[in-house]
């Protein structure tokens, strides 16, 4: 692990992580890293995971739906599949996914709701 990083903040990250987007994902990701990828990949389990997601101030299921409409409005629709089925096991009904993608609808336009229901409807098998 890189020397700027606590371990403990990764360590934390890293269940984080694994309970939210499962660890058969997580564990696939870290193997695939290589000398150039992996720093990030680090940081990333120790920022995002440790540190926004580590506390108890928000709970992981709100946290998860915050994500969904902040990835949605960014567009960036590979992680907000990855995302969509982390909410799911953050316990995020597939009547709660529908809201957010109204509100990303509203404010982001149709086009981003489509995209964002169109993966939603992989991710809840309803292709």
């Amino acid at each position: 692990m890189a020397d700027i990083f606590d371990e403990d903040l990764f360590l934390k990250g890293l269940e984080q992580r694994k309970n939210t987007l499962g660890a058969e994902y997580v564990e696939k990701n870290l193997a695939a890293a290589d000398d150039f990828t992996r720093p990030f990949q680090e940081a990333m389990t120790a920022w995002c995971w440790g540190f926004g997601w580590g506390d108890d101030v928000i709970d992981a299921k709100t946290r998860s739906m915050m994500n969904l409409s902040m990835i949605g409005a960014l567009g960036k629709m590979h992680e907000w599949e990855i995302h969509c089925k982390g909410a799911i096991n953050n316990g995020v009904s597939p009547e709660e996914i529908r809201a957010i993608i109204h509100v990303i609808g509203i404010y982001c336009g149709v086009p981003q709701a489509l995209e964002c229901f169109r993966v939603a409807r992989k991710v809840l098998g309803h292709t």
